[in-house]
């Protein structure tokens, strides 16, 4: 029982994390709100803002290998995260998916199933996500939206194996 409340307790604190990471507004304890000397504050953005000057979405095709070539490690080189098979463009977030950085494990395949679990595992970086429960499903379309809303779309990924299939995305 108690496995499964911790279970639940890890699925819900990303989605959690994320939405009040949305929130842009600071809000005073109570004791700042009672007092007389509570001052206006700057508005505090946690997450990175959504983007208004994004490309048209491109509808680029790109095998998995191809894929694999923009994955940090050639600085010449944008760097692309694939999520559903939508090709996005993080080049701008190279200190976050670039060469040895944290969230390089996404970048140039389709990670899907890894950013639906909120992981950081080499074997959840997959592009099947036809196992995730409901919870985890919320949450990579949360990715996929914040991705949309920050990264220009350069494509999609044409040869990934179907859903439920059991086969593997060559990595």
């Amino acid at each position: 029982m108690y496995g499964t409340i911790l279970v639940v307790l890890l699925l819900v604190l990303p989605v959690v994390y994320i939405i009040r990471g949305t929130l842009t507004v600071s809000l005073p304890s109570p004791a700042e709100a009672s007092s007389e000397k509570s001052i206006e504050k700057e508005p505090k953005i946690i997450m990175q803002s959504a983007k208004t000057d994004l490309a048209p979405p491109k509808d680029d095709p790109f095998t998995q290998e191809q894929l694999r070539e923009f994955d940090g490690s050639d600085p010449s080189k944008p760097i692309y995260v694939a999520i559903k098979g939508t090709v996005f463009d993080v080049t701008h977030k190279a200190d976050s998916y670039g060469k040895g950085k944290s969230y390089n494990i996404f970048a140039g395949k389709d990670a899907s199933k890894a950013l639906g679990m909120s992981s950081l595992k080499l074997e959840d970086a997959v592009s099947d996500y036809s196992t995730l429960p409901d919870t985890e499903l919320k949450v990579l379309q949360d990715w996929f939206d914040f991705f949309s809303k920050r990264y220009n779309i350069v494509g999609r990924v044409i040869d990934l194996p179907p859903q439920g299939s059991g086969q593997t995305a060559n990595l």
